[in-house]
């Protein structure tokens, strides 16, 4: 994606319910409150690209011996995020806390930050943690375990730098890194509700402006660490008016809108499976059924959205990715029926981003018209339904594209459901239930 500037509005609501602590020195039980930021208007840099994103599923995949039981206190918190392209989430780090923007990523497992060195002449920038402005922060030697190659449900490359400290580079399929050191640092949320020391990443050498809150199944992302059972997320539409900022939010724990959700249950990977070549398990995989377009389900097979015997074919739902992307036998029978529907609007010769060629020029809500609403089908009569009007998305130069790419051209085998095909849709992770919820909702609150 091309490099975006603008300057946003930031607002920040907690609503958080305790029970027991969240760290020892903090023990609260049968307590609640609720916290409320200021409005902020800062700067922000969108250079976030689905196939990076997803890329960094990709090359810090781990391999889990057994599924974490996700044992800790109830509480919930409420945050709200911006969308350009990419979920951007801001969370109180450290202590006393520093708000860092993050990109909301159930596709990655390490969480990152920016980390700010410290000079005499310069204030650290708002967007950066200052490592020396907070009395919890520590960094990791490089005889910590984790810092040993090969850890088998770790595989971020890591190295011992000149001061015998643990050292990480993560590096993108767009070319992008981030690079830095492995810290222990908390979440502090309230006074009273903190988390323990997590493993984090602490970049002094990036190309994007903002961190990564690493959300998968891995024992070492931010779920699985701060031993939150269930978050959720309700991505805005991108269509609204000139000069406007959409705003979603973002829960940990609890969502009061969860009692209209429907749920699917994520699927069961043996462990003979979890090794395969072609497949991240650590993802949030689910079975698709199938792909309907208008009154019409296509005639694709089942069985292309499910591991194979190398296991290619996974569905996950990822919301690092900003398209949909899926393998060749899905993606060419929509582009068949795509090209039915519309194909003489189609701007031939014409491929956005290397990974779709289903654009056209005109008037998307004709366009959308003509093709009709899209459904992704699961089990249960569960669906995720785009309607016709958002079925474009905008790409720039008047040049709209349906939101799907082929996944092969990411280098991956996989079926991946992207934040485009999310929006004004809540979406639950249940954790302990291992079941993933759906409910439609109006998430945009946009602001000026």
């Amino acid at each position: 994606m091309a490099l975006c500037k603008k300057s946003i509005l930031l607002f920040f609501f907690f609503f958080v319910s305790l029970s027991p602590c969240l760290s020892k020195q903090h023990a609260h039980k049968n307590n609640s409150l609720s916290l409320s930021f200021p409005l902020t208007s800062v700067p922000l840099s969108i250079n976030i690209s689905s196939s990076k994103i997803f890329a960094s599923s990709l090359i810090a995949n781990a391999r889990p011996r057994r599924n974490p039981r996700l044992r800790g206190p109830s509480y919930n918190f409420k945050s709200t995020f911006k969308y350009s392209m990419a979920l951007i989430v801001s969370l109180p780090i450290g202590t006393p806390p520093q708000v860092q923007q993050m990109v909301l990523d159930t596709g990655s497992q390490l969480s990152w930050i920016q980390c700010h060195k410290k000079t005499p002449r310069k204030p650290p920038p708002a967007s950066t943690f200052d490592p020396s402005l907070s009395s919890s922060f520590s960094v990791l030697p490089c005889n910590h375990p984790i810092c040993k190659p090969r850890v088998p449900d770790f595989t971020l490359p890591t190295s011992c730098d000149q001061n015998r400290l643990c050292h990480y580079s993560y590096f993108y399929a767009d070319g992008t890194y981030a690079e830095g050191n492995l810290v222990n640092e908390k979440f502090t949320f309230s006074p009273s509700l903190v988390t323990p020391p997590l493993v984090l990443g602490c970049a002094t050498d990036s190309s994007d402006a903002q961190g990564i809150l690493g959300m998968n199944l891995g024992r070492f992302s931010f779920p699985s660490q701060a031993k939150i059972t269930k978050f959720s997320y309700c991505v805005p539409t991108r269509q609204t008016q000139p000069g406007s900022r959409p705003t979603g939010s973002f829960y940990l724990g609890n969502n009061p809108s969860s009692a209209g959700f429907r749920y699917i249950d994520m699927l069961t990977l043996s462990q003979s499976q979890r090794t395969l070549p072609n497949l991240d398990p650590l993802a949030y995989t689910v079975e698709l059924q199938g792909i309907r377009i208008g009154a019409r389900r296509l005639d694709i097979p089942p069985s292309v959205f499910r591991p194979d015997a190398g296991g290619s074919g996974q569905t996950m739902i990822d919301s690092g990715s900003e398209f949909t992307y899926l393998v060749d036998e899905a993606y060419n029978k929509v582009r068949e029926e795509i090209l039915r529907l519309a194909g003489p609007r189609l701007k031939k010769g014409y491929v956005y981003g290397g990974v779709s060629d289903m654009c056209f020029d005109g008037d998307a809500n004709e366009i959308g018209r003509l093709i009709g609403d899209m459904a992704f089908e699961f089990g249960k009569g569960v669906e995720i339904l785009i309607e016709k009007e958002k079925i474009l998305a905008d790409v720039g130069g008047g040049v709209k594209c349906v939101g799907l790419g082929r996944s092969e051209r990411l280098g991956a085998a996989s079926n991946i459901i992207g934040n485009f095909h999310q929006q004004n849709l809540w979406v639950e992770f249940d954790l302990v239930s291992r079941r993933i919820g759906f409910g439609k909702a109006d998430c945009s609150r946009s602001t000026v």
